[in-house]
């Protein structure tokens, strides 16, 4: 397989013109492929090596977030044009030999917060050892579990007037709320934008308007979807002459939805993939977003406790329908049931973000209340974690949990 990418571990992230950190459509590809290629793609973890593998969680506390997500590309393909579609296959994902190991934070609630931050506002981290398939953490005793490597963020680059609407709506939220903490979304940010190839006075201009790389949107991008797996096949929309493709935010493992924000095992990795156009494909198929075609493998695990949310918050009051609230419930009622066999709230938390948890929208339609469900994998805990008449046995191995702030 031919390395189109290949980064260097040893280097800073700015130092290395084939990465950027922004969207914009002036961004210069940095490869070109023929339709049919086969090749390698070599990423950094998505904070570009900010985070360390010790028991020290300040890193996760410092970081800074106005720098990430570092992607490799963008990469052309020769023939796409506006209106086509990018088709992708995921031909394998991998682990580089110099990062055998991942990392999960909980981000502090100054900085970056996350789906449960009122709860847990104080940054911590688990570090993760890979062993092949498999992967255990010395923050989180008693659990092991097979991963399903993806890219957490994939996609093409926006055209300027999918770039201007971007910047605009996001812009118009932001100002509901200018003070909120954490902040509504993530504006432009000039001053840290790393813009590939672009220099001088071009480079300038585009970094003070470039798409941060939080969100998904209309061409991919962030859209942590866990089993997009080797084997996966994905339609992107082009926006661009040549599409420009770029990826990055490698994942080891992740539940759905990475509730703690940083909530897969993030990783240093590879991608193998093939690249096709169809041409004319997004007016053929009606396509706004990317289609996504999931991979055959999946870890094998059969049995699973099912925890149900619903549109009822945690004060008690009444929500509409909302499947924001109802998964949100579904986690805390399954990290409420963890402790209870001697885990931390921190522990549970994480576990929920990087093992291969499923959520699930099971009710939308019985008003008032929108039913959300998390299903966690019994298999992965090496204790009986199942309900019984005797109750919960205190099976955790005391004395271990996720590193703090020193």
């Amino acid at each position: 397989m031919k390395t189109l990418i290949k980064v260097d571990l040893d280097a800073t992230p700015e130092s290395q013109d084939y990465l950027h950190n922004r969207w914009h459509p002036d961004i210069p590809m940095v490869a070109m492929v023929n339709p049919g290629d086969e090749f390698r793609v070599e990423c950094i973890d998505w904070t570009g090596g900010q985070i360390k593998n010790n028991d020290d969680a300040t890193d996760i506390d410092v970081v800074d977030l106005t720098k990430v997500h570092y992607l490799s590309g963008p990469i052309g393909v020769h023939g796409a044009e506006p209106g086509d579609l990018l088709v992708v296959d995921i031909l394998d994902v991998g682990v580089l030999d110099k990062y055998q190991w991942g990392f999960t934070g909980l981000f502090s609630k100054l900085n970056g917060g996350g789906f449960l931050t009122d709860h847990y506002p104080d940054a911590r981290k688990a570090c993760w050892d890979f062993h092949g398939i498999y992967t255990s953490s010395r923050h989180i005793p008693n659990v092991e579990f097979a991963g399903i490597m993806h890219p957490g963020l994939i996609g093409c680059l926006p055209s300027k007037d999918m770039l201007n609407t971007w910047n605009t709506r996001e812009k118009e939220l932001f100002d509901t709320d200018p003070e909120r903490v954490p902040p509504l979304c993530a504006l432009p940010s000039a001053g840290t934008a790393h813009m590939g190839r672009m220099t001088g006075a071009a480079r300038d201009a585009a970094a003070a308007e470039g798409a941060r790389t939080v969100p998904p949107r209309e061409h991919g991008g962030n859209c942590d979807i866990k089993n997009l797996t080797k084997g996966s096949k994905v339609y992107f929309p082009v926006y661009v002459k040549d599409g420009g493709l770029s990826m990055g935010d490698i994942h080891f493992s992740q539940g759905d939805g990475e509730i703690t924000f940083c909530g897969a095992i993030e990783m240093a990795g590879y991608l193998d993939i093939r690249v096709s156009v169809l041409k004319g494909g997004m007016e053929k198929y009606a396509i706004r977003n990317p289609l996504f075609i999931p991979s055959p493998l999946t870890p094998n695990y059969k049995r699973h406790i099912i925890f149900e949310g619903i549109s009822v918050d945690e004060a008690g009051k009444q929500h509409y329908l909302d499947p924001f609230v109802s998964y949100k419930m579904a986690c805390l009622n399954a990290i409420e049931y963890m402790k209870k066999f001697g885990y931390t709230g921190e522990q549970a938390y994480a576990i929920l973000g990087t093992a291969p948890v499923e959520g699930h929208i099971s009710g939308i339609v019985d008003i008032p209340n929108a039913c959300a469900t998390l299903w966690l994998p019994t298999e992965i805990f090496d204790f009986d974690i199942m309900p019984n008449a005797n109750g919960p046995t205190k099976s955790v191995t005391p004395g271990f949990d996720l590193a703090k702030v020193l």
